[in-house]
């Protein structure tokens, strides 16, 4: 008997025709969900962040702003804002992806012994939802951008819940891996790949929206509930404003 994936009560629509947001104490910023068509300016505030985040860890050829600045292959993105309205951090939510061509992690694991185990990974669970979460970034003030990484390891399963899918994958280096799990990620039991350069040693790591709560680390849980009640009654409150106004 296969365990049922948790529903979190969105709208059956799902898709944002405005952002979503709440205020995270713990990690002392506004947590923003929306749409790059939904919200421009705050998508290329987002963009111009994680490129410059990128280049001064000196990690520029794993980003290609010019390539996703349209927002087409992104079906939601994240911004953190301190108490200023500055954007701090973020990431974004590729897919669903329709194969594993249209995956990054391929082209990171290219030429890789690991190849065609990332490309199974990926096709296997294509038929039921996958996400790419990518382009995450955070603040270089080593106590805020640690907040913020365990509030970003939560941002899937507003994405997993808001487009009904039941996987998330992500690709990161160890030192970001270990606070990522720590939202019910397993690492998949592929070999590292040395990207974006010899100095990495790049994992795999999935979500799955039945199983999560198996691994998740126990001061996580209630955060992704409490933030998954705040988005739903948001979500809700727009489907309800929409329905009305035909």
């Amino acid at each position: 008997m296969h365990p049922q994936p948790i529903e979190f009560g969105f709208p059956p629509d799902g898709g944002l025709a405005e952002n979503i947001s709440w205020w995270d104490a713990e990690a002392d910023c506004m947590m923003v969900v929306s749409r790059p068509d939904v919200d421009r300016d705050l998508w290329e505030e987002y963009l111009r962040g994680a490129e410059r985040s990128y280049r001064r860890h000196g990690v520029e050829r794993a980003i290609d702003v010019a390539a996703i600045a349209d927002g087409s292959d992104t079906a939601m993105f994240w911004a953190t804002l301190d108490s200023s309205g500055r954007v701090i951090g973020g990431l974004r939510a590729k897919g669903p992806l329709a194969s594993a061509d249209d995956s990054h992690a391929t082209i990171e694991w290219s030429g890789q012994p690991g190849l065609p185990a990332v490309r199974k990974m990926i096709n296997d669970r294509v038929p039921f939802g996958v996400l790419e979460m990518k382009t995450a970034w955070t603040t270089d003030d080593r106590d805020s951008a640690r907040r913020l990484s365990y509030a970003l390891a939560r941002t899937i399963f507003h994405a997993m819940a808001l487009l009904d899918v039941q996987f998330g994958v992500a690709t990161c280096a160890p030192h970001v891996l270990e606070r990522w799990r720590t939202s019910g990620a397993v690492v998949a039991p592929i070999a590292a790949t040395p990207y974006p350069d010899e100095r990495y040693r790049t994992k795999m790591m999935w979500w799955d929206r039945r199983t999560f709560a198996n691994h998740a680390a126990p001061e996580q849980l209630p955060k992704i509930f409490d933030e998954m009640r705040i988005a739903a009654t948001q979500a809700e409150s727009q489907h309800v404003s929409r329905a009305a106004a035909l």
